[in-house]
């Protein structure tokens, strides 16, 4: 159950947001083997005075947060990081464009499924990769 933030430049196209959606999932259901319809993603676009980035990168720049349960692995999440990059260098970006931060959380603080902590739920998928 990830929730996913892309911060980007203002001013992509709707099918170009879309393709960020499309990798940034298509790399979580990769490394994290999340189910296909798990998807819980937002993009904020920001002008270029609201949104300052390190010099040698350029307007195709992305910033990808990524809130998930805690407990993959190192190696799960070195997949992860390494899946976005092919996902994003296919749509055609440079690999200095990009950077992803993934905060993971303990169960117990998800309140889930109408109020319950996910950790007293079943999830119906192994967090555990």
């Amino acid at each position: 159950m990830p929730i996913v933030t892309i911060t980007a430049f203002a001013g992509r196209s709707a099918k170009e947001k879309k393709a960020l959606f499309d990798a940034v999932h298509n790399a979580l259901r990769h490394a994290f083997k999340i189910p296909e319809n798990d998807r819980t993603q937002r993009l904020i676009e920001l002008p270029k005075e609201n949104f300052e980035i390190q010099e040698g990168r350029t307007e195709k720049f992305v910033f990808v947060e990524i809130e998930a349960f805690a407990g993959r692995s190192v190696g799960a999440k070195r997949i992860l990081y390494k899946a976005v990059a092919d996902e994003f260098v296919a749509l055609g970006m440079s690999d200095n464009d990009f950077m992803v931060l993934l905060k993971d959380h303990p169960l117990e603080n998800w309140g889930i499924r109408g109020g319950q902590a996910a950790c007293d739920v079943d999830l119906g998928f192994t967090v555990n990769v």
